[in-house]
């Protein structure tokens, strides 16, 4: 079924125009664009703010160097290498263990030293980044993923995003990897996206291909029961980073350490526009509220009013009960 133009912008829907004029070119200075787009720039960045992010083990940023990372993964079982310009979670690659002289990923493949080397080269040439240009390779701490989400997840470690208007938060989901997505927490690869409530940290609606989905197509558990653990902690964090980054509209992807609890991965200066369907609401309602509100509210209270403000009941416990009556 087709939707028109009208009755989208009856909902809320933001499309990508006016996000990028009203919301992006308004609120978000270009020459603060290198604070998110480079992920080893939001690392320090995050560091000075005193906001939590996965360790840095360390990164190869010229060709010679990569003969050197058997050295710097010497100690190390589990980790994750990414290009620092990379989108999209483009030229991420997760070794979640060793098996002798090889590397295992999440999925059960084994790969040499060869094959590592050959990523991070392919990093460095520009393969992933932002326009294709040459790039760093950044490798990281395995992220001990909290392990209440082992059954909403398949082979991958799922991530929460938050869009984040002038310091508030106005809307969230959680991307939960799937085979479809080879285990990555790609919506656009076939992870699942779970609308979450701001108020609570429940989960409020679920998609797969932009079509509802009740459970995880591969481990089949339910998503109604879906909460976030240290949900106001994780809320504080992604308000703090407009402090942190003096960018208005952006979005923060998070995720939830054993040890550590909420963890800071990366940001986004232009984030995507599906969180709606996750949510099955637009955020036009809720950016038009904001942008009423004074300036120079504290961080907390900031996030006190969206909860306030935002507050969704759960399609998914409304789904749940049906099918038990």
């Amino acid at each position: 079924m087709w939707t028109s133009p009208g009755q989208l912008r009856a909902k809320g829907i933001v499309g990508m125009n006016r996000r990028n004029i009203r919301y992006i070119g308004r609120y978000n200075d270009r020459r603060l664009y290198p604070l998110v787009d480079d992920k080893l720039q939001t690392k320090l960045l995050a560091q000075r703010h005193g906001i939590t992010s996965p360790a840095l083990i360390g990164k190869v940023s010229t060709q010679f160097g990569v003969k050197r990372i058997h050295e710097m993964l010497a100690s190390h079982g589990g980790f994750v290498i990414k290009p620092a310009k990379g989108s999209g979670g483009k030229g991420i690659l997760v070794i979640e263990r060793r098996d002798g002289a090889h590397f295992v990923k999440p999925s059960g493949a084994h790969l040499s030293l060869g094959d590592v080397e050959r990523h991070v080269s392919n990093i460095l040439s520009g393969l992933y980044s932002l326009g294709g240009s040459p790039d760093v390779a950044l490798i990281e701490a395995l992220i001990d993923f909290d392990e209440s989400f082992a059954e909403y997840s398949y082979e991958g470690v799922p991530d929460i995003r938050v869009i984040v208007f002038q310091g508030y938060p106005v809307m969230a989901m959680m991307r939960l990897s799937t085979a479809a997505s080879d285990g990555k927490a790609n919506l656009h690869q076939g992870a699942v996206g779970v609308g979450i409530d701001i108020a609570s940290g429940t989960a409020i609606r679920g998609v797969q291909f932009d079509r509802a989905r009740h459970d995880h197509p591969d481990t089949g558990h339910e998503l109604a029961s879906l909460q976030i653990p240290k949900w106001q902690t994780l809320l504080q964090l992604a308000a703090n980073c407009f402090e942190m980054t003096s960018l208005g509209y952006l979005g923060t992807d998070m995720v939830l350490d054993r040890q550590h609890g909420p963890m800071l991965l990366e940001l986004n200066a232009r984030p995507g526009l599906a969180i709606q369907m996750a949510n099955g609401e637009g955020l036009r309602s809720r950016l038009d509220l904001i942008e009423r509100q004074p300036q120079g509210v504290a961080p907390d209270e900031r996030v006190a009013f969206a909860q306030h403000h935002f507050a969704r009941r759960s399609e998914l416990e409304r789904v749940a009960q049906t099918a038990k009556a």
